[in-house]
């Protein structure tokens, strides 16, 4: 079974810049990242005029555009599906899928906190494993890591067991 590890905080906190480190931290050690977002509100992953998206726009449930280089899936639903279902997809393609937000599913969290954004906490209970700031205003008792830490809290993450130990 795949890896997993969320990233969650209030908005504006700084959880892509976490992610964004943590991503390039695991994969400086030789792992396969993937990074599942939930967005709160609809987005746009096209551009208007390219030819997927004339061909979404047509109607098509799904569109999948390949290269050499990459793959992207276009896929209209009714809901977004759910985490199990992404995990299941990922599972055995990767080896740690990071994920930034889903605060309600459980499971693993580190949260990352800053003043200016909120200090209400967004986890409580054995869920919470790290805390990102730069400001001390929480006194949860977990490890405390500033945003210039990203190495240290990855491997507070193998040593806890949420990553895979080949990743030290």
């Amino acid at each position: 079974m795949t890896s997993r590890v969320a990233v969650v905080g209030w908005h504006n906190a700084g959880k892509t810049t976490v992610v964004e480190g943590l991503v390039r931290e695991f994969r400086a050690r030789g792992a396969r990242v993937a990074v599942l977002k939930n967005a709160s509100v609809g987005f746009q992953l096209d551009h208007p005029g390219t030819d997927t998206w004339r061909f979404a726009e047509a109607g098509a449930n799904t569109v999948v555009i390949t290269s050499r280089n990459g793959l992207g899936w276009l896929e209209q639903r009714e809901q977004a599906p759910d985490l199990a279902e992404l995990m299941r997809r990922l599972d055995g393609t990767v080896d740690l899928v990071i994920l930034e937000g889903f605060k309600h599913e459980p499971g693993p969290k580190v949260e990352v906190v800053r003043e200016a954004t909120g200090t209400d906490p967004i986890v409580a209970g054995d869920d919470l494993v790290a805390l990102v700031s730069d400001d001390p205003i929480d006194n949860r008792q977990v490890p405390m890591f500033r945003f210039d830490q990203v190495a240290a809290l990855a491997d507070l993450l193998v040593q806890r067991g949420l990553c895979p130990a080949t990743l030290r």
